[in-house]
């Protein structure tokens, strides 16, 4: 009998190399035989007639807006990995503009005060963590956004703002940070004359220092002013602040700069540095400063010949590496508000800080100038609207969920697993509306950056984890998440050595 077993068991083990021979040899792999090669940016033939379809869930992070100022029915949304998309019935109905463009991640965007025609975004995203996109340049649109080109500076790594000249279109200046990743020579301010054709570095520093922020006095286009930021990350954290930061200033249209030192300014080393002008009131100039627990906000009242310190109040610049971002208002140079964790605004030219509606983790502000009730910010949830100066605001979600991992269930038909930043874990049907549930997204086991998978026997077990190091167990049944840690410890912000599992 045993002879017989050991038969079998040679007989079936033959069969299986003798059947994984033929598959390799068929597929091209192993054996001898060479492996299926498909090149970098090719789609190989058996998957050329698949089509991509949205599937859910709906989407969330917003890291550049812009409107129409001669149009309040158009508005401009940059999503931080869904490419530029525009509302031309006052935010209602959206449609992408930007998905044929090998750059999904944008940092900034910018309408020609001039030419409502002549758009530009800026790729890369420039509110650092430690899960963001580059970018490969700035690109430009001749046709409000229909189609794009790409203009130059694809080395720029992450361009946070674009100013283009309120008379002349052809005149456009970018702030580019870098890839942030270590000394890199394409940073700093750039400026164009040929409406993108030739560009020429205006402002730099040094290697490991940026450009976070500028600023264009739109009642005299010749004076500027950039915010430098030295930025390096690593695997293990972000080194925020050296020599090179600071505000500089230029009064000549961009051709020469002057690093502005002492006069109220911080004499020490600083990080991430934005600036802002206010536009019924070129003397008023701000400065928003990461310096830690030594100021927040400065001011200058004389077109920033001198400066004080006006908010130590850490709140508009919590976290700066992912905010440190000011809108002032059009017509109130006291006015200024600050996307940040939350939204805030000072009515004082920044003596005191108020909190302000708008919702949270926000980036991006824009005021009309000619009708400063009408406001537009990008979040970590999308996008929101007012014409009321903020006293009501619409939110609007777009297809444009940031999703960290992905994977399948075995049922048939199947089921979606994700996680989306700034939210939860995510599971929904791959084909809406077929099968016996809902088309519905639901939240799971797991955080927004963990992983979430099924169990491979269990279809209703669903195994998450979170960043902050915890492991989950959710039961479709019951809807019942349990914890099944394997250290009772959270490793949150902790070192890898004391841990006893990692």
């Amino acid at each position: 009998m045993k002879k017989f077993i050991w038969f079998i068991v040679a007989f079936l083990g033959f069969a299986g190399i003798i059947g994984f021979q033929t598959f390799a040899q068929r597929e091209g792999r192993g054996f001898g035989r060479p492996a299926r090669v498909v090149r970098p940016g090719t789609i190989p033939a058996d998957l050329a007639a698949l089509e991509w379809r949205f599937v859910g869930p709906q989407g969330n992070r917003v890291s550049a807006v812009v409107c129409d100022s001669n149009d309040p029915n158009i508005y401009y949304a940059g999503a931080c990995a869904g490419g530029v998309w525009k509302s031309t019935d006052g935010g209602f109905a959206w449609e992408p503009m930007f998905d044929e463009q090998t750059s999904q991640s944008i940092g900034a965007l910018a309408i020609a005060p001039s030419d409502s025609n002549q758009i530009w975004a800026g790729t890369g995203e420039a509110f650092i963590r430690s899960n963001v996109l580059i970018g490969d340049g700035i690109y430009k649109s001749m046709d409000a956004g229909r189609t794009w080109k790409n203009a130059g500076l694809e080395k720029s790594g992450r361009i946070g703002r674009i100013i283009v000249h309120p008379r002349d279109p052809n005149i456009v200046f970018a702030a580019t940070l870098g890839h942030c990743y270590g000394p890199q020579k394409e940073r700093g301010v750039y400026r164009t004359k040929d409406g993108g054709k030739t560009w020429e570095r205006v402002l730099f520093v040094d290697e490991n220092t940026g450009c976070s922020g500028l600023a264009m006095d739109p009642n005299n286009p010749q004076i500027l002013f950039a915010g430098m930021w030295s930025i390096v990350i690593h695997t293990w954290g972000k080194s925020s602040g050296g020599p090179g930061g600071g505000v500089f200033v230029s009064r000549d249209g961009g051709d020469t700069w002057t690093r502005l030192r002492g006069r109220g300014l911080p004499d020490f080393e600083v990080g991430k540095v934005d600036v802002a002008v206010a536009p019924s009131n070129s003397e008023r100039v701000y400065a928003l400063i990461e310096t830690g627990d030594r100021g927040s906000l400065w001011r200058s009242d004389d077109g920033g010949r001198n400066w004080r310190v006006v908010s130590y109040d850490r709140r508009i610049n919590e976290r700066p590496h992912y905010y440190t971002r000011m809108c002032l208002a059009p017509d109130d140079e006291n006015t200024v508000y600050f996307p940040c964790n939350s939204m805030y605004v000072t009515y004082d030219g920044g003596e005191s800080i108020d909190n302000f509606s708008g919702g949270g983790d926000c980036h991006d502000m824009w005021a009309d100038p000619r009708n400063p009730k009408r406001m537009m910010i990008g979040n970590d949830a999308g996008v929101i609207l007012t014409t009321t100066r903020g006293r009501q605001w619409r939110t609007v979600k777009l297809p444009i969920g940031q999703m960290y991992h992905v994977a399948v269930d075995n049922r048939i038909p199947y089921f979606v697993y994700s996680n989306m930043q700034d939210s939860t874990s995510k599971r929904g049907p791959a084909y809406p509306g077929v099968g016996p549930e809902p088309p519905i997204w639901i939240s799971m086991a797991g955080c927004e950056s963990g992983f979430s998978y099924p169990d491979p026997v269990d279809n209703n077990i669903v195994w998450g984890t979170c960043y902050s190091g915890t492991v989950e167990i959710y039961d479709h049944r019951t809807g019942l998440v349990r914890s099944v840690n394997p250290w009772p410890d959270k490793s949150l912000d902790s070192p890898a050595a004391p841990l006893k599992y990692r």
